[in-house]
């Protein structure tokens, strides 16, 4: 581990857009598939690192709404390596006490990954060490207009009022109410948009940015962007001397 990184000032909540297989799979003379495979090594290795490191929640951004839109071979080969990747981890999700979230419109995917999805978090609910998110079909805006329409749809049946709608009440609404807000989002690839992840949870996260392809990014990556993160001073609109009060 980084000897400058302090274990007792991690963020609680890491999310990352793990972006840039297909360029990584092109730079090195390969076809796209290739690169997504080797994504996933990388995608073991940063879960593996964020439990050694006692990170409680850690969300990665694995199919958008917008994915829809590639080839459908492309698809279905992430499909496919979704649930092979499922299948593969298991044993060491139940070993490492990890429980395994899932969020966006999971009933738009292919019932074989459904099935799977629905097996492996029903029979990690249980664990308490970590709890491993990950984003499928999910899109930020899509979220959003969902819990718009279920609050809507609450005031209508007076089952709230229109006066007591505030911000708990939207996050009790998100997909991801179980999840404290992000505190530090990491985007690999050398991109530098948000691209419909997480719009309402990283209000005050901190965003960090690599040139990095995700298959190449590794532990040692990791540490640097959490290094990078606790360099950082986190007002959330406060000034620095009542921080540092």
């Amino acid at each position: 581990m980084n000897k400058n990184l302090d274990r007792n000032k991690l963020p609680k909540h890491v999310a990352i857009i793990m972006d840039g297989n297909g360029r990584w799979a092109a730079k090195n003379g390969l076809q796209r598939i290739s690169g997504h495979d080797s994504g996933v090594k990388s995608v073991q290795e940063i879960v593996e690192e964020a439990l050694d490191l006692n990170i409680p929640y850690l969300t990665l951004y694995a199919f958008s709404t917008d994915n829809w839109n590639r080839p459908q071979h492309e698809i279905g080969v992430l499909m496919n390596l979704l649930v092979k990747y499922l299948k593969s981890e298991f044993n060491k999700l139940i070993k490492n006490n990890i429980r395994l979230n899932t969020i966006g419109n999971i009933s738009a995917l292919p019932k074989l990954v459904q099935d799977e999805v629905k097996r492996v978090s029903e029979k990690t609910k249980n664990n308490e060490k970590m709890v491993l998110t990950i984003a499928l079909s999910y899109g930020a805006r899509e979220e959003i207009e969902d819990v718009v329409k279920k609050i809507a749809l609450e005031v209508k049946n007076n089952t709230i009022s229109i006066e007591n709608v505030d911000q708990s009440i939207i996050n009790r609404h998100l997909y991801t109410r179980n999840l404290p807000d992000v505190d530090l989002l990491i985007r690999t690839s050398g991109e530098q948009r948000l691209s419909n992840f997480l719009l309402w949870q990283i209000a005050y996260a901190e965003l960090y940015f690599t040139k990095i392809y995700w298959p190449d990014f590794g532990k040692k990556d990791l540490h640097e962007a959490l290094l990078n993160y606790q360099n950082r001073e986190r007002r959330f609109g406060k000034t620095s001397e009542q921080i540092n009060v």
